[in-house]
């Protein structure tokens, strides 16, 4: 590809990743009826360009949604890289991201305004939950062998837990991740002392840095 045509990609995938950005933040904030107009605006980007990568707003919007969710479920599989046990690897995925309503609160809340997305969407969270309960599920270590009704459990979980967080600044986040991860380990089949041990392990939380688009 000639110089020009590297410049012309940059530029294309910059305005396309200010258009996610800007549309992450009226999610955010709870506005996913925004103008087309005002999300150029936000992004900083004239109205012909934002046809130049989508069709409309909910194409922009679900890409948005999948694009804070495949960067989650990124930063979790780089935590959980060393584990073998898809038990703890499901507990500790769970327990970080219990945490993170707290520590990205603009991620948190495109995750909670999303709602079904974060069950329906093939990036993200959602595959990865499933695999590990599939997995945990043919070691013996789960007793859950509909992995869709247990995805129905852990993602409503999750986004209840979420809004409460949200909705309750001054509770501890990580001991509300915490509890509320050892009661669907015990609802999945492990014991409850079993399920109390896991969520008492350290997590390599640190800075939580996510990529963003």
């Amino acid at each position: 590809m000639t110089t020009a045509g590297n410049r012309l990609e940059r530029r294309k995938a910059r305005t396309r990743s200010a258009l996610i950005t800007a549309a992450q933040r009226f999610i955010a904030d709870g506005k996913p009826n925004a103008p087309i107009l005002e999300i150029t605006q936000a992004a900083d980007v004239g109205m012909g360009s934002f046809y130049n990568h989508f069709d409309s707003r909910d194409e922009l919007f679900a890409a948005a949604v999948e694009s804070a969710l495949e960067s989650l479920g990124d930063y979790l599989d780089s935590l959980t890289v060393e584990l073998s046990d898809p038990a703890e690897i499901f507990a500790q995925s769970f327990r970080i991201t219990g945490r993170l309503f707290r520590l990205q609160p603009d991620l948190s809340r495109v995750l909670v305004n999303s709602g079904p997305s974060l069950i329906a969407s093939t990036k993200g969270l959602a595959p990865r939950a499933a695999r590990d309960i599939a997995a945990a599920t043919e070691a013996g270590r789960f007793v859950a062998p509909d992995t869709d009704l247990a995805m129905a459990l852990v993602a409503g979980s999750l986004l209840g837990l979420g809004q409460l967080l949200l909705q309750q600044p001054d509770r501890d986040d990580a001991a509300a991740a915490d509890a509320l991860t050892a009661g669907i380990l015990v609802s999945l089949g492990l014991s409850r002392a079993e399920a109390e041990e896991l969520c008492s392990r350290p997590i390599p939380l640190g800075a939580a840095d996510l990529d963003q688009p």
